[in-house]
């Protein structure tokens, strides 16, 4: 009996042995993982975050913040202005162009940008989704205007749009016509940006799509095609609900860089005519933060991120409702 006790014993210690090496793996191992991402995240992005909120409540600027010259050390001497900053950019005190103004050039270059990325990504995604020839071809050519560095595409169009020696109005006036003002005519200079953000942006649909798309068993549109279903209630009722988890998060990931992105405005029309092609973010950056105004350029980079804050939370709420009458 007394042997047998002891060796019960010996089984549970090594049974609380082998266990402690699996609870280290399971609980302690994954956050050691972790833990460089988490920390490289912190420096890259909670620091400058924390930085801009603090400077978004002040007069901050190149001269009063902190400076070094060689081993001197000028203190900062930048004020508290509370809300100052933020009354001035809504009340159109800041600038000649007032906020609700870019926050409507904003919105008119975000929603037509990411209906033109969905429809023209959807419709090359499910083209590609088919057996046809040369098919790895038309990806990898599809996939040039994505995978080019921003700057040198926003670069090579300022170059093609230019009013005097741009290649298309190159090519009007050797046939007789009329140079197009493409950054004289806010129309034009509208149409101009819409054009290359959406050249730009649909690649970026035609991989995620495409890779829902073949997630799709086959089985149950070749089922629908039996049963006499069309292309078009194939996709109502089988590939959209289907793909739509996919692309709800590239359209919302769509929103938010678009939002973000000025880098084309910038290069191709810095926003003229008359600042009729800015959005908030390249007007920001163009203004205030050129200026070295930063107090006021942080300001506007909070409210910039207040805004996709609310687009997100409105957004995903949206995509429960859906889901939840579905």
């Amino acid at each position: 009996m007394a042997l047998r006790l002891m060796d019960d014993r010996h089984v549970r210690q090594d049974q609380s042995v082998r266990a402690r090496p699996n609870m280290w793996r399971k609980k302690v191992f994954p956050y050691l993982c972790l833990a460089p991402t988490v920390i490289l995240m912190a420096v890259l992005i909670v620091y400058p975050l924390l930085n801009a909120m603090e400077y978004s409540f002040t007069n901050a600027n190149d001269g009063n913040i902190e400076r070094h010259i060689g081993v001197i050390t000028i203190p900062a001497t930048y004020k508290f202005v509370g809300l100052q900053n933020f009354i001035n950019i809504l009340a159109g005190k800041a600038y000649s162009i007032s906020f609700g103004t870019l926050l409507l050039q904003t919105v008119l270059w975000v929603v037509v940008s990411v209906v033109f990325h969905f429809i023209i990504g959807l419709g090359l995604a499910l083209l590609l989704n088919r057996h046809i020839r040369f098919r790895g071809v038309y990806r990898a050519a599809m996939m040039i205007p994505w995978a080019m560095p921003q700057y040198v595409t926003a670069f090579g169009w300022s170059f093609i749009l230019n009013q005097n020696y741009g290649i298309i109005n190159q090519v009007l006036l050797a046939i007789g016509r009329s140079p197009i003002p493409w950054t004289l005519d806010v129309g034009w200079a509208r149409f101009a940006l819409l054009g290359v953000n959406i050249w730009l942006g649909f690649p970026f649909y035609v991989v995620t799509l495409l890779g829902g798309l073949q997630n799709i068993p086959v089985e149950l549109s070749e089922a629908a095609v039996i049963d006499g279903a069309g292309f078009w209630q194939r996709l109502r009722y089988i590939i959209a609900p289907l793909l739509r988890p996919v692309a709800s998060l590239t359209v919302l990931l769509d929103i938010i860089w678009t939002f973000n992105f000025f880098s084309i405005i910038y290069f191709i029309t810095r926003g003229a005519p008359n600042g009729g092609t800015d959005t908030i973010t390249s007007f920001a950056y163009e203004n205030p933060i050129q200026s070295h105004f930063f107090g006021l350029g942080s300001a506007y980079a909070m409210l910039i991120l207040i805004i996709l804050l609310i687009i997100t939370v409105l957004y995903v709420r949206l995509l429960r409702i859906q889901k939840g009458v579905e």
